[in-house]
């Protein structure tokens, strides 16, 4: 039987009118209150953060905090991750099915057919200092896209928007490549169309003109590990700021800009670089125990990066895949006995047995791993959330389409609980 609320009541001890509203519920998760009709008694909801609020309708990507749930599409992570690479599961994300064979191959040529960049492009590069940050040049750059790719940014025509799409998801890892590559100093390396998604960005990060660069299959897989758990995870900051940015009619190239300036954040995208900080403050394993009493000392601002979730109150999904492609890595690169990640894998076990990091369930993160797992591979921190913004163009991108698709989507326009001073008259200025 079901005995799930179809309406809540809203009462009032001034003895107005109460209000009914309707209970909604979704296919998972939590049912929501549907409050747009309180605008029509003057009243609003006070939300800081929107930590109780939906703010649209998805049917992208589920989370279960508690049990430690991710599903894209309702496949869950592990499965995902285990079974498909990272232009599967863009393609699920965009689409809602995972595709067939020749579906497959169709989207691979098209993604790789659009990855070459406007060659006036690169005066936009030459713009910046060599020292810029490369999310400050991805911000930038894939911004221009607009002055380039003006041709298909209709965005009330279906196949304008997935033309727009197809291009971002084949034009993002150049750009993300070429804004190392520009802060190396070192000549931009193009695509190669015989290489996977993951090949082909190892290669435009790492290759040079001086000689042939393979890369390594194990580290290939682990690095399109890294894309697809980063794919997408439901209405965060940046993908908020994309539906928003969006919801005025913005174009896509702008919006996912937009996106990568809201990842930018430390408190959003820059946590796996944030851990390897952290590793890198502590400097060897002797002093371990001096950082986890910091780190439970409420007086020291000292923070163990890399550990628990805002959203997962269990173990993090992705965490697991990570710690296993991680162990993967090092064992192929002969790393097991560095001085960094043995640190790494000694802060794990001493925090995983540790009562008070258990009881709280502070359980190492995907951010923990991943961040180790790119060190390996020679990505510098600098660049650890431009791969962040690379693995989320699929999930922004899939947002930002679903959103347009919607008949209930509206321009987003948050109210606010003004505290600010009562009408006052202006004096004349000799008078102040």
């Amino acid at each position: 039987m079901n005995n799930k609320p179809t309406k809540a009541t809203i009462s009032f001890d001034n003895g107005a009118a109460p209000i009914e509203l309707p209970v909604l519920s979704g296919s998972l998760g939590n049912d929501v209150i549907d409050i747009r009709a309180l605008g029509k008694h003057d009243i609003f909801t006070y939300d800081p953060g929107f930590m109780s609020t939906a703010a649209c309708n998805s049917s992208i990507t589920f989370i279960d905090g508690e049990n430690g749930l991710l599903y894209y599409r309702g496949y869950p992570i592990e499965e995902l991750a285990e079974h498909c690479d990272y232009l599967e599961v863009a393609y699920l994300l965009m689409h809602g099915e995972l595709p067939n064979a020749t579906e497959k191959q169709e989207f691979i040529a098209t993604i790789s057919g659009s990855s070459m960049l406007h060659d006036q492009l690169n005066n936009i590069f030459r713009g910046f200092r060599r020292d810029a940050h490369p999310m400050a040049v991805m911000v930038g750059v894939v911004g221009s896209l607009s002055a380039f790719y003006f041709d298909s940014m209709d965005i009330r025509e279906a196949k304008h928007r997935e033309l727009s799409a197809h291009r971002l998801l084949a034009k993002v890892p150049t750009i993300a490549a070429w804004s190392y590559k520009y802060n190396l100093g070192q000549p931009f390396m193009y695509p190669q169309n015989h290489l996977n998604y993951a090949e082909n960005f190892m290669h435009m990060m790492f290759a040079t003109p001086c000689e042939k660069y393979e890369p390594n299959p194990i580290l290939a897989k682990a690095f399109d590990r890294i894309l697809i758990l980063h794919a997408d995870h439901e209405q965060n900051a940046s993908t908020s700021t994309v539906r928003l940015v969006g919801s005025s009619g913005a174009n896509p190239f702008a919006c996912i800009s937009a996106g990568i300036a809201s990842l930018w954040g430390p408190a959003h995208g820059g946590a796996n670089e944030a851990t390897l900080n952290m590793l890198e403050e502590i400097g060897d394993i002797s002093r371990i125990g001096e950082y986890l009493k910091r780190a439970k000392d409420k007086t020291d601002n000292f923070r163990l990066m890399g550990f628990g979730h805002r959203v997962y109150r269990n173990m993090d999904p992705r965490a697991a895949i990570m710690r296993k492609t991680c162990h993967e890595v090092l064992n192929e690169l002969g790393l097991n006995d560095d001085p960094m990640f043995k640190l790494a894998m000694e802060l794990e076990k001493i925090a995983l047995e540790d009562e008070y990091f258990v009881s709280r369930k502070l359980y190492p993160n995907v951010d923990f791993y991943s961040g180790i797992v790119m060190r390996a591979m020679g990505i510098p921190n600098s660049m650890f959330t431009a791969i962040f913004a690379l693995a989320r163009t699929a999930g922004w991108i899939a947002q930002w389409s679903e959103m347009h698709s919607d008949p209930e989507a509206k321009i987003g326009r948050p109210r606010q609980l003004y505290t600010g001073a009562a009408r006052r008259t202006v004096m004349p200025v000799s008078k102040r």
